[in-house]
């Protein structure tokens, strides 16, 4: 049951993007690109002049939520610092989605060189979004009490009684949570104190939290045309409801998911292509245009702090041993992860960017060949690029290269057309971002990590049957005008025979190269004289004979050239010190210790640390606990991180109490 709940936030995603593809598809039937040209050049000036200055006003209020994060976390960092964080970790996450990754990545980077702890950067990213969770749940009570039937879908087939009641329940959660901070303060989970905001900072967070979500929609608000019926609460009924869609989706920037619950929520009040113009100006000034500031500033940032040694590091990065320095965090993977999932969802609806293809300027032969093949096979390329970006960011070395290749092909069919010529720049300048970090993706794919298993051996051949299949299937659907394989399935001119073989055939290639792609299960050794010799012959100083906690097993990296002990105890996997061994490999005997925790339920915590490796540690979502010199937890962590300390690694509020026995007895815990 445990495996299954961890695949309901994919499955979740999976099945919003697959609805939104549905209303793009009803919305854009009859849509043509010069309606939305002239959507676009119908919009006043003075709405874009009045947008631009509500997206500035957005970002500023924005800052704040990082400014009170350092504050709650007990280390004030000037205004001007947290300015650049938020805007950079913002600005990152909106566009590459993952925000618990890339958002925080951005953070723990610069404010671990301003000087806070793990710990206090924790503790701020987890005040951040909590802060802008209360602003949704107060304007979200707010639109189903006063409006409720401005939700979209659900405001016309939910009993208004019913809305209402879930209005009140959202402000119940907010009332309660200010209620707390006043009356307790602080409370206990697993033996761990967990400290709330003082009430007059719960109070303030509330407020802000509202403006900013209520400045946001503004900004989308202002590119609308009037529109009888549209008020601007109504508006944000919609618009919290899209970006919620979005968000839930966890595809980068929300694309499609929120662009089509905009569209089906709208479309009532006004014709599609003047939401799809707002919907464009939205993103340039909300999205790309912070995005390519934000890149600007964190790259510029990095050159300063790495001084001469920054270009010498990018000259490394091809050889294995960059991987190990290059995890502050792994910005790399979390940067070619969005990047080839936005292409991927870019090619998925390349019809809709481009209804007509021109082959003129090819020879005819190829000409014939390109327009038989329309843009079914750039759709099957961007599925498989939205796959890429899952292994991407599992690390897997087999993904990097498949998707090299496909943005290779992707461009290269795209050049074909003679209005396409752009998206094939974006493949290949994406191409040009993914190809120099081949170091950071240092996880053997199931299909490689071993001898071909039977079950790798059915997952070819489904693999290469659908292939056939759908290769068998197109040249029978060329009556349809936007024959994308999604497409194809959602068209009532197709066969129903022709829907339901298409649509077998992307699920089962689909999950058939999952099955392939997924890292490879982790093998340990077992705990015995032979190993202990193996460690020391890599590295260790006396095979961890003297450690205080006995051994289980050892886990080495994918090249087999380092290695870390480890131990169960409970519900964890108790890692036991830093892995020894050649540095390129220490990294991935700590992912692979992740994932033998996984593989047997379990939770991964590492004891007595050192410092040089507490970022990638921070990637795996842990926090570093210093030690104090009798291995006891220290009762008041110092500022910085202390390059001579041990540390115990866990997630502090599930796992403490766990392993406060292996501790020495004046450990207190909280």
């Amino acid at each position: 049951m445990k495996a299954w709940l961890r695949h309901i936030p994919a499955l979740l995603g999976v099945a919003l993007l697959l609805g939104a593809i549905y209303v793009v598809q009803q919305e854009f039937r009859h849509l043509k690109l010069h309606d939305i040209g002239e959507s676009l050049r119908a919009i006043p000036v003075s709405a874009l002049v009045f947008s631009f200055v509500w997206t500035f006003l957005s970002y500023f209020i924005l800052t704040f939520y990082d400014r009170l994060g350092t504050i709650y976390a007990g280390h004030k960092v000037s205004y001007g610092r947290v300015a650049f964080a938020s805007f950079c970790a913002y600005s990152l996450s909106h566009n590459l989605g993952f925000a618990a990754v890339s958002g925080a990545a951005v953070r723990y980077r610069l404010y671990a060189h301003w000087g806070l702890t793990p710990l206090q950067i924790g503790k701020t990213v987890a005040f951040c979004s909590l802060t802008f969770a209360l602003g949704g749940l107060v304007l979200g009570g707010a639109i189903l009490l006063v409006e409720p039937h401005a939700i979209p879908y659900f405001g016309q087939h939910l009993a208004t009684i019913i809305l209402r009641g879930i209005g009140i329940g959202l402000w119940l959660v907010v009332v309660a949570y200010v209620t707390l901070s006043r009356a307790i303060g602080s409370f206990q989970i697993l033996g761990h104190t967990i400290e709330l905001p003082g009430w007059r900072m719960a109070l303030v967070q509330v407020v802000l939290a509202t403006v900013d979500v209520a400045t946001t929609a503004t900004i989308f608000f202002a590119l609308l045309p009037a529109a009888p019926g549209l008020t601007w609460l109504i508006f944000l009924g919609v618009y919290v409801s899209s970006y919620t869609a979005g968000l839930a989706a966890n595809v980068p920037g929300g694309i499609g998911v929120f662009d089509a619950a905009m569209l089906f929520g709208l479309t009532p009040y006004m014709e599609p292509p003047q939401i799809v113009g707002a919907i464009v100006i939205f993103r340039l000034f909300y999205y790309i245009i912070p995005l390519f500031l934000a890149g600007a500033l964190f790259a510029g940032n990095e050159i300063v702090l790495r001084g001469g040694g920054f270009f010498k590091h990018i000259a490394r990065l091809s050889a294995p041993q960059a991987i190990g320095r290059w995890s502050e965090p792994d910005f790399a993977v979390t940067t070619a992860t969005g990047a080839v999932g936005l292409c991927g969802a870019m090619l998925l609806f390349l019809g809709l960017l481009s209804p007509t293809a021109e082959f003129g300027w090819l020879d005819s032969e190829y000409a014939e060949l390109a327009a038989q093949a329309g843009q079914f096979i750039p759709s099957l390329i961007g599925a498989g690029l939205v796959l890429m970006s899952i292994g991407l960011s599992h690390r897997v070395n087999l993904a990097w290269g498949l998707a090299t290749l496909l943005l290779i092909a992707g461009a290269a069919f795209t050049a074909t057309q003679d209005n396409l010529l752009w998206v094939s720049a974006v493949l290949i300048l994406t191409t040009m971002l993914v190809a120099p970090f081949r170091a950071s993706f240092y996880r053997h794919a199931n299909l490689l990590s071993g001898p071909l298993e039977p079950a790798s051996a059915v997952s070819l051949f489904v693999l290469a049957a659908c292939l056939i299949a759908l290769a068998t299937t197109r040249p029978h659907m060329r009556a349809i005008t936007n024959d994308a394989w999604w497409a194809i399935v959602l068209s009532p001119n197709a066969p129903n025979s022709v829907r339901l073989s298409v649509a077998t055939a992307v699920l089962l290639a689909g999950l058939a190269i999952w099955r392939l792609l997924r890292p490879g299960r982790v093998r340990a050794l077992p705990w015995d004289d032979t190993t202990r010799r193996r460690l020391i012959a890599i590295g260790g100083a006396d095979g961890y004979n003297a450690a205080a906690i006995p051994a289980d097993g050892v886990v080495l990296g994918e090249a087999q050239r380092a290695g870390i002990p480890f131990r169960r105890t409970g519900p964890v996997l108790l890692g036991l010190g830093d892995p020894v061994g050649q540095e390129a490999d220490r990294v991935s005997a700590i992912w692979r210790l992740r994932d033998l925790a996984q593989q047997e339920g379990r939770h991964p915590a590492f004891w007595r640390t050192g410092s040089q490796l507490l970022k990638v540690y921070s990637d795996l979502g842990l926090t570093a606990l210093p030690l104090a010199d009798d291995g006891s937890l220290m009762p008041h962590p110092g500022e910085a991180i202390d390059p001579d300390r041990h540390y115990l690694v866990c997630q502090a509020e599930r796992d403490l109490a766990e392993l406060a026995p292996l501790l020495p007895r004046t450990v207190k815990l909280g």
